[in-house]
């Protein structure tokens, strides 16, 4: 990687209140866990069973985001954030012909407004499902998978709220990413009114387990004018912020571009970045478990998942007018 000066200033701007807020967000007060942990470790507790969509687990992972939303004071885009839709789900999907069953899944939307907004929006998302239990009541608690994103989606809302954005910002714990990114395809396809101009997104998946330290930003390849915001982020990193696993690819282990929920914002022509670690012996497993994750890389993860969102947000305008290595890309 390497840095343009011709950004330079954009990029620096946000680096002395992050450095700030990046410290307060991983602060032990009081001898109490930082916030990020616990929102971590309560979003992949047992009694969230796994949160399948439409469980009853699931529903109180929700009720717990809304919770912490309110917390923060992030204002509602939809009554108490929910943006809600139906899908046609199999009862065995192992048989293509099996009877199906119509499943409610929930996304939750908030803002935060900009002091100086432009013209684009930023939206910050992760996704809050998981896949739920066996068949013999194994759960899969998904710490990784992605209890981390949303912590790290709760935690870019508070530093926001601390120091607010230049931009308008939409927060989105998206429902259905298993199976088909469904919440995230809904989202692209109903925007909020008033929000429609989205010029950036910022996607975490899987940002709490590293045993070498290394935190992917997906998307560069894509989006060439991202590859500097990278770079300055990296450097101001305690972690290993790399970039890769975007060029384009027929073995889907070597192209993430479409593979979470920055996917649908891609395919709309919406620059992105997706933050998140390689598949480890923990996906989709039992083992993913709070007591499995590497916490020390996690606050290093959701420090730089901020800062990145600070930088994006100083240089919106400019993301979202230029060009992108995708020349199918419709109007942001």
């Amino acid at each position: 990687m390497h840095f343009n000066l011709r950004f330079s200033a954009l990029l620096a701007a946000p680096v002395l209140a992050l450095s700030l807020a990046s410290c307060d967000i991983m602060a032990i007060s009081g001898g109490r866990e930082p916030q990020p942990v616990t929102d971590l470790r309560i979003l992949s507790a047992d009694d969230m069973q796994g949160r399948l969509v439409g469980s009853e687990g699931n529903a109180r992972a929700r009720a717990y985001i809304v919770e912490r939303l309110g917390e923060i004071g992030v204002e509602a885009v939809f009554e108490n954030y929910e943006q809600s839709f139906t899908f046609q789900r199999s009862l065995d999907f192992r048989d293509p012909d099996a009877e199906r069953e119509t499943i409610t899944a929930v996304n939750l939307v908030g803002r935060i407004a900009g002091t100086n907004p432009g013209d684009h929006v930023m939206v910050v998302g992760a996704h809050y499902d998981h896949v739920g239990m066996d068949e013999d009541g194994n759960i899969f608690n998904g710490a990784d998978d992605n209890a981390s994103g949303t912590a790290g989606l709760l935690a870019v809302a508070a530093a926001f709220m601390e120091n607010p954005p230049e931009n308008d910002v939409i927060l989105v714990a998206f429902d259905a990413e298993e199976g088909g990114l469904r919440g995230a395809r809904h989202f692209v396809a109903n925007r909020p009114e008033g929000y429609e101009r989205i010029g950036f997104m910022l996607n975490m998946d899987m940002i709490a387990y590293s045993e070498t330290d290394d935190l992917y930003a997906v998307g560069t390849w894509h989006y060439p004018v991202l590859l500097d915001l990278v770079a300055a982020a990296a450097e101001a990193s305690r972690i290993n912020l790399r970039t890769g696993y975007d060029e384009p690819s027929d073995d889907p282990r070597n192209d993430w571009t479409m593979l979470s929920d920055h996917g649908p914002f891609h395919a709309a022509g919406i620059p992105f970045l997706y933050l998140g670690v390689e598949d480890h012996e923990h996906y989709h497993q039992i083992t993913d478990t709070y007591e499995n994750m590497t916490l020390a890389f996690f606050g290093g993860a959701v420090e730089t998942a901020v800062d990145v969102a600070r930088r994006a947000d100083a240089m919106l305008d400019l993301i979202a007018t230029s060009p992108s290595r995708q020349p199918e890309a419709v109007e942001k």
